[in-house]
């Protein structure tokens, strides 16, 4: 009778999983596509910028371009180039949408065709050059003529490569507007080729209204010769994105080489900066990121999202699944909720399963997120209810799930199918000792049991294939009360355990907390129980798990 019971209960088969990036949208496809960046149009249509080209990313031909959509994003326009896909090197546009429904585009541009380094090395120009823009008022079908913005000569390009004469810089994300102004941040390289980096930031007062190009206003910020960096966190700091507080704040986050995502604060406009430090969860613990892009959103509702990758990864590898965390204001500060899985590939390769420049398109209280993999950019719906889980979960009211089933010893164990959307165990325990091969809960395929190194792990099993993964260590403790919930997640063939109401990130000893399943592990045999549990038939939420143990 459980049994059955469990087995009527399987979620939604994976094939129908909207955080799987093969049910995306194209937007477009190409020998490399990137930073597909969206702004919505008063009529209602999506107009994309992105940048691309035949080739690999960096080589020459690459330019960047526009599409829209009047579908909510499931079919696009042929890509009309806002640069020739012949002229000098373009790359990195970011949209602005106007109030008076103009959409500007930024970005870099090789302006002086430079492709050597001083001693005639050849070079990427990618980053060279000068910062542009060019405005459509037909929704991307035609564009303007080019324009350049006054990006001022500070130390860092002085210390480059050309001393000064060549900028390195290029930005990511797309402008936020605030009380009638429009900002972005981009970043400045102060030695060729991604070296000492260092954050800046372009504000007009009048670009969302003023309509004569001629008469806008720019101040670059922070003010003096030196951008947003600190020297604690090394050569690389990048890719500087920002939201507004509502007290008129600035917050700001940026990627690393130190495994961590870095935060700061504005609260004089962006003249000055407070000190750059690791951004934390609202527990305290540090936010785990390698060396990829840390994207910023403002939701409608005044709320924030943070993309990220949950794992201190000091590369430009491992960036499948993407997570998010939520965010909302406390003290003049965000803090940031526990991440959940967001999009997921199960192509893993470096050249093509990596998730990364994403976007968020909000509109009629419905989001969407568009990503890319480097050849494909795609945009698909997104569950807002996952949104509201996090911030409900930062604000003390988080839904606790009612679907579970109390496990006890000698009754029958069966478990969804792990391509139906996988199952949540958690367990109560209070472990007198840490005594390696104590089995704490077996059956059905599933073995919970303490391990040598003094950690609690879980072992899944279908006699062809298995995969172990385990807590933290350090995580429980001998003499102690926990609850341990094993979240066995089988879109992204992800398990990730939670003690304790906190998921495990691997701490100080490992790069990752969680760790995959082979999805050739489909199907788990059924059993009897030894041991108590309690069973539910899907991947849990961490804001779930979460609001179990409170």
């Amino acid at each position: 009778m459980i049994a059955a019971a469990l087995v009527a209960l399987a979620s939604l088969s994976v094939s129908a999983d909207w955080r799987d990036v093969a049910n995306g949208s194209v937007i477009h496809e190409h020998g490399y596509c990137d930073q597909p960046y969206i702004v919505v149009a008063p009529d209602g249509t999506w107009v994309c910028v992105f940048t691309t080209n035949p080739g690999h990313e960096g080589q020459q031909r690459q330019y960047v371009a526009s599409s829209r959509s009047t579908d909510q994003g499931q079919t696009w326009s042929e890509p009309v180039p806002i640069e020739p896909p012949d002229g000098p090197e373009a790359s990195w546009a970011m949209p602005l949408m106007t109030y008076f429904g103009r959409v500007y585009a930024f970005y870099d541009f090789n302006g002086d065709e430079v492709r050597t380094l001083p001693n005639g090395k050849a070079c990427r120009a990618d980053m060279l050059g000068w910062y542009c823009y060019r405005y459509s008022d037909d929704l991307g079908a035609t564009w303007s003529e080019r324009r350049r913005l006054p990006v001022r000569v500070t130390a860092c390009d002085r210390g480059n490569d050309w001393g000064g004469e060549v900028q390195i810089l290029w930005g990511i994300g797309k402008p936020v507007k605030w009380n009638g102004t429009a900002w972005f941040g981009f970043t400045k390289l102060g030695r060729y080729m991604l070296e000492e980096g260092e954050g800046w930031f372009f504000r007009s007062d009048n670009i969302l209204t003023e309509r004569d190009p001629d008469q806008l206003r720019w101040t670059m910020l922070p003010e003096g010769d030196h951008g947003l960096r600190a020297p604690a966190f090394g050569s690389t700091q990048e890719e500087h994105n920002l939201v507004p507080l509502s007290d008129g704040g600035l917050y700001c986050v940026y990627r690393t080489t130190t495994g961590h995502i870095i935060e700061s604060y504005s609260h004089d406009g962006g003249r000055t900066w407070s000190t750059p430090e690791i951004a934390r969860y609202a527990d305290g613990r540090p936010i785990k990121h390698p060396r990829a892009c840390p994207r910023l959103w403002r939701a409608a509702n005044g709320k924030f999202l943070l993309w990220q990758h949950n794992h201190g990864g000091t590369d430009f590898a491992d960036r499948n699944p993407a997570w998010v965390s939520g965010g909302i204001e406390r003290d003049g500060r965000i803090v940031w909720s526990a991440p959940e899985i967001l999009l997921y590939s199960h192509d893993h390769s470096y050249e093509t399963g990596r998730l990364s420049y994403p976007d968020l398109v909000e509109q009629d209280g419905r989001y969407w997120v568009s990503v890319t993999q480097k050849t494909r950019a795609t945009v698909q719906e997104v569950d807002g209810a996952l949104f509201e889980g996090m911030w409900h979960s930062l604000e003390g009211e988080a839904r606790v799930p009612n679907d579970g089933v109390e496990l006890s010893a000698g009754e029958a164990a069966a478990y969804s199918s792990l391509d139906q959307g996988g199952f949540t165990l958690v367990l109560e325990l209070e472990l007198p000792s840490l005594t390696p091969a104590q089995a704490l809960f077996e059956g059905g395929g599933v073995r919970v049991a303490t391990t040598e190194g003094g950690t609690v792990g879980i072992t899944l099993s279908d006699d062809e294939h298995t995969a172990t993964w385990d807590t933290d260590p350090g995580a429980v403790m001998s003499g102690g009360r926990h609850t341990i919930a094993f979240v066995v997640d089988g879109g992204p063939n992800v398990i990730l355990p939670v003690v304790d109401g906190v998921p495990c990130d691997g701490g100080e000893t490992r790069q990752y907390g969680w760790g995959r399943f082979p999805q050739e592990l489909a199907v788990l045999p059924g059993g009897t129980a030894s041991g108590a549990a309690t069973y539910y038939p899907r991947a849990l939420t961490m804001a779930e798990v979460i609001a179990l143990t409170r």
